[in-house]
C-alpha cells in the first residue's frame, strides 16, 4: 500500500470521526460527509489507475454526480432549516412532527 493510499485512507477517517463528533451542527456534517464522499472518490480513481480494470472508468465520475447531488440537497435543506428554526443545530430537528 502506498503513501498515498494511506493519506486518503487517513483523510476518510478524519472525516469520519469528524462525523460522529461533531453532528450538532448540520453544517459540520455536510462537510464530513462531503469529505467522506471525496476521499472515495480519489480512492477509487488511484484504484481503477493502479488497476489498469478499463472497464471501471466510469465509477468515479458517477461517485462525483452523486457527491454534487449530495452537496447541492444537503445545502437546500440547510437553508430550509435555517430559514424554519432560525438555528442549524440538529438536536432541534424533530422529523416526525406533522
Amino acid at each position: 500500500m502506498s503513501l498515498v493510499h494511506i493519506n486518503i485512507l487517513i483523510a476518510f477517517t478524519v472525516s469520519l470521526t469528524g462525523l460522529l463528533i461533531y453532528r450538532s451542527h448540520l453544517i459540520s456534517a455536510l462537510l464530513c460527509l462531503e469529505g467522506i464522499v471525496l476521499s472515495l472518490f480519489i480512492l477509487a480513481a488511484l484504484t481503477i489507475l493502479n488497476t489498469h480494470f478499463t472497464l471501471a472508468n466510469m465509477i468515479p465520475i458517477i461517485l462525483l454526480v452523486f457527491a454534487a447531488c449530495e452537496a447541492a440537497i444537503g445545502l437546500a435543506l440547510l437553508v430550509m432549516v435555517s430559514n424554519t428554526y432560525g438555528t442549524d443545530y440538529v438536536q432541534n430537528l424533530n422529523l416526525l412532527q406533522c
